[in-house]
């Protein structure tokens, strides 16, 4: 399966802005953030800020780093 993931920046209302769009097939399917360093033992893990369709989530996990997000977002959908 291929994601791309896109750089941006998040107008989060915190300092977590360090984002990436992640699309399949052309079309967006999550939205992850980084946290900042406010967020201490959790600092630079990404977040899932929105998940679309298969990816939504009512609990959005954590990651540790992007290739795990990928890969339950790879899961995630069909």
């Amino acid at each position: 399966m291929s994601l791309r993931l896109q750089p941006v920046q998040v107008a989060t209302g915190s300092n977590d802005q360090e984002s990436r769009l992640v699309f399949h097939d052309g079309f967006l399917v999550a939205i992850l953030v980084q946290l900042s360093d406010l967020h201490e033992t959790d600092a630079g893990k990404w977040f899932l800020e929105a998940g679309f369709g298969p990816v939504g989530d009512a609990h959005p996990p954590l990651f540790k780093d992007l290739d795990r997000a990928q890969a339950w977002i790879a899961e995630q959908l069909p």
